[in-house]
């Protein structure tokens, strides 16, 4: 695998700078437009290509195009986590992320250089099989000055949640379960909106139509000790996918409702139980029914505060 060219606080292959939730619509590249935050939207189309939607924080889609062309076989890929990017070694931009197709895992790596949705330094490793009850998949990089974690969250159809260490060595990657939590059947979407050296939180919609933070640390044994908050009680329940992205002191999310084709903005304020602020922006002009979406994670040494 390329390496990562170092850039605001990058490190070498597979590593992240110190951020989580960056939003960076500025460093879109078909666009000049600079705003305060925005959310940066990704997905899977049909065909198998990346696309790339740059979200401004009053609900204005700005930019929309393919960044990768057939990258995966048509209509294979079931989940995605966040796909990181930032300049290459070799030039242009490296982008990196785990999917699963069918009932495997892949990380994959590749590198654009012109826009035109052409990718170089293609490689879609096979990470293994048994994915296929797993109903969604996360993934958290914290970095400091002298550390790194990489952890990937999967939820289990049995309402499990599986969190996992992934490590590098000669830029392949490895995982090792490091706890799990029961008791999350009903959740329909969920998002990381917050992370410190310690924990994750996590936003999430239940097919009730509760939403819900659960903040999980990282340390406690097998058994992870999350911490479970109800934020609201009802109407959540239409949101397929959820992404969120840092924008001052608390986050941009996004809700979509596959269904109708119809993607919603809010502001959500410090995580604090149903004390938590929220504020609907709009609703996002255009048609949202890719069939997997994910957020693009900048690489620009911005960390979120924890909430």
């Amino acid at each position: 695998m390329h390496k990562w060219r170092r850039y605001g606080g990058l490190l070498a292959a597979g590593a992240l700078s110190a951020g989580m939730l960056a939003t960076g619509p500025a460093s879109a590249q078909p666009s000049s437009t600079t705003r305060t935050c925005g959310l940066n939207l990704g997905s899977v189309t049909a065909g198998g290509d990346h696309r790339q939607q740059v979200i401004t924080d009053d609900g204005l889609v700005v930019d929309n195009w393919i960044v990768a062309k057939d990258l995966y076989p048509d209509g294979q890929v079931r989940l995605s986590a966040t796909v990181r990017y930032g300049p290459s070694d070799v030039g242009g931009m490296a982008r990196q992320g785990p999917v699963i197709m069918g009932s495997t895992m892949y990380d994959s790596n590749y590198v654009t250089a012109d826009g035109t949705g052409a990718v170089t330094h293609k490689q879609v490793t096979r990470v293994g099989p048994g994915w296929q009850v797993y109903r969604s998949l996360d993934r958290s990089t914290y970095v400091t000055a002298t550390t790194q974690r990489d952890t990937e969250y999967s939820l289990h159809n049995d309402g499990t949640l599986y969190r996992r260490n992934v490590t590098y060595k000669n830029g392949v990657a490895s995982r090792q379960i490091t706890g799990w939590q029961s008791g999350y059947r009903g959740v329909k979407a969920m998002t990381l909106i917050s992370q410190t050296a310690t924990y994750d939180t996590f936003l999430m919609t239940l097919t009730s139509g509760k939403l819900y933070t659960a903040r999980l640390p990282l340390a406690g044994g097998h058994i992870i000790p999350g911490v479970v908050k109800q934020v609201r009680g009802s109407t959540w329940q239409g949101f397929e996918t959820l992404i969120a992205a840092a924008c001052d002191t608390g986050v941009l999310l996004l809700g979509i409702d596959k269904d109708t084709g119809s993607a919603y903005l809010y502001k959500v304020g410090h995580a604090n139980g149903a004390a938590t602020s929220i504020r609907m922006i709009r609703k996002v002009p255009g048609s949202f029914k890719e069939p997997v979406y994910f957020h693009w994670q900048l690489f620009t040494g911005e960390r979120l505060a924890g909430d």
